[in-house]
C-alpha cells in the first residue's frame, strides 16, 4: 500500500509539474501517514484476532493498542536518531571529493558539530549541504566550512557505505531496503529516472497472476525480500499447509464446509505459537539492535567471544549447526498445530 500510494502521490506532483528535489520530502511525508496508518491496522485486526481466540477484551484491547501507539511514535524517532548517530561516519571530504565546494547558490542548513565516537576530534560547528548529484563526489550530508569548503562527509548510520572510520575502527551500519526501495521510486519519479518498463511489466505479471488464481501480493513480496527473509517464512507456510491438511483429514467425517475449515484452523495453538514467535523475533532485533547501537564496546566482546568459541555463529559448519535450532522451531510448532501437546487424543 505505501508502494502504491508513493506511485499515485508522484503522479499527481508530475501533472501539476512539481518536481526536483524540494517535493522529495513531501511524498515520502504522504507515503508515511499512509505506511502507519496501513501497519496499525494491520497490527489492530492481528491483535483482536489474537485476542479473541485467547477470549480477550476488545475493549481493553483497543485502549492497550492506543497506548502502544503512542508510545511508539513518542520512543522509536529518537531510538532510530540514536542509533543512526552511533552508527554514522564522518569521512574528511579531502580524501573522497577532493577540492569540493558548496555552490554559490546552495541551501546551506544550520549549524552542526561532529556526533558520536568522532565529536572530540573536531569540536568545530559548521553549516550542512545536502549534495543530490555525483558531481566532484559522492552524494550525500556534507559539514561545510563558512567559505562553503566541504569538510566532513557524513555517512549515515543507517544504509551507510563506510563501514570503517578514519582511525581504522570498524562500525556495524544498519540496512533499510525498504527505505531504498521507497527513495528510488519517489527519485526516479519525480527526477524523471525511473524505469517505466520495468514497472508496466510487473503490472502485467501481477495481473496475469491474479487471472490465475494466484495472489500477486504474496509473489511480489516472496520476490522482493531476499532469500534469507523468504526461506523462513515459505518453510512457516509449509508447516501451516501440512497442518491444515491434517486437520481436514481428521475432520473429513463432519462434512464441515470451507468456511468452518478455515476458522477451526484460525484456533490453532499454532497460531497463537507463530504469533509468539513473531513477537519473540521482534523483541530479539530490537535487543540487537540496542546493543550494536549503543553498547559497542559489549557487541564488539560478544562478536569475538561467540567467533571464538560459539559454533552456531562462526565456523566451517557455523550454517548447517544454524539449521538444528531452527528445525526445533518449525517441528514444535508443527506439534503445537495439531494440538499434539496442549491436549492428548481423544478416543472415540
Amino acid at each position: 500500500m505505501t508502494v502504491a500510494t508513493l506511485l499515485l502521490t508522484c503522479m499527481s506532483f508530475l501533472i501539476v509539474g512539481w518536481t526536483g528535489g524540494t517535493y522529495y520530502v513531501t511524498a515520502l511525508s504522504v507515503g508515511g501517514i499512509v505506511c502507519v496508518a496501513a501497519s496499525n491496522a494491520g497490527a489492530t485486526s492481528q491483535d483482536l484476532k489474537t485476542g479473541f481466540l485467547v477470549g480477550a477484551t476488545p475493549r481493553l484491547q483497543q485502549i492497550a493498542i492506543l497506548i502502544g501507539a503512542t508510545a511508539s511514535a513518542l520512543v522509536l524517532g529518537p531510538i532510530l536518531l540514536g542509533l543512526n548517530n552511533t552508527a554514522s561516519v564522518y569521512m574528511p571530504a579531502a580524501q573522497v571529493a577532493p577540492g569540493l565546494h558548496a555552490p554559490a547558490d546552495a541551501k546551506l542548513g544550520g549549524a552542526e558539530r561532529l556526533r558520536g565516537s568522532q565529536a572530540q576530534e573536531d569540536t568545530k560547528s559548521y553549516r550542512t549541504w545536502q549534495k543530490t548529484d555525483s558531481a566532484g563526489g559522492p552524494a550525500g550530508k556534507y559539514l561545510v566550512d563558512d567559505a562553503g569548503a566541504a569538510v566532513w562527509l557524513v555517512d549515515p548510520g543507517i544504509n551507510g557505505a563506510f563501514t570503517t572510520r578514519p582511525d581504522g575502527t570498524q562500525v556495524r551500519k544498519f540496512d533499510a531496503p525498504k527505505a531504498t526501495l521507497m527513495s528510488y521510486i519517489i527519485k526516479g519519479m519525480l527526477g524523471g529516472k525511473l524505469p517505466w518498463g520495468l514497472v508496466l511489466f510487473g503490472v502485467m505479471i501481477a495481473v496475469v497472476l491474479e487471472l490465475c488464481g494466484v495472489s500477486s501480493l504474496a509473489f511480489a513480496v516472496g520476490a522482493y525480500l531476499p532469500v534469507s527473509s523468504s526461506a523462513p517464512i515459505f518453510v512457516g507456510g509449509l508447516v501451516r499447509w501440512v497442518v491444515d491438511w491434517r486437520m481436514r483429514h481428521a475432520l473429513r467425517e463432519h462434512n464441515l464446509d470451507e468456511e468452518a475449515l478455515v476458522a477451526e484452523s484460525d484456533k490453532s495453538p499454532g497460531v497463537l505459537l507463530a504469533s509468539g514467535y513473531i513477537a519473540g523475533g521482534a523483541i530479539a532485533g530490537i535487543v540487537i539492535a540496542f546493543v550494536q547501537g549503543v553498547t559497542t564496546k559489549l557487541d564488539s566482546r560478544i562478536s569475538t567471544w561467540a567467533g571464538a568459541h560459539n559454533p552456531f555463529f562462526a565456523g566451517p559448519n557455523a550454517d548447517w549447526l544454524a539449521m538444528i535450532p531452527f528445525v526445533l522451531l518449525a517441528g514444535f510448532l508443527y506439534v503445537t498445530g495439531r494440538q499434539m501437546r496442549v491436549a492428548p487424543k481423544r478416543r472415540a
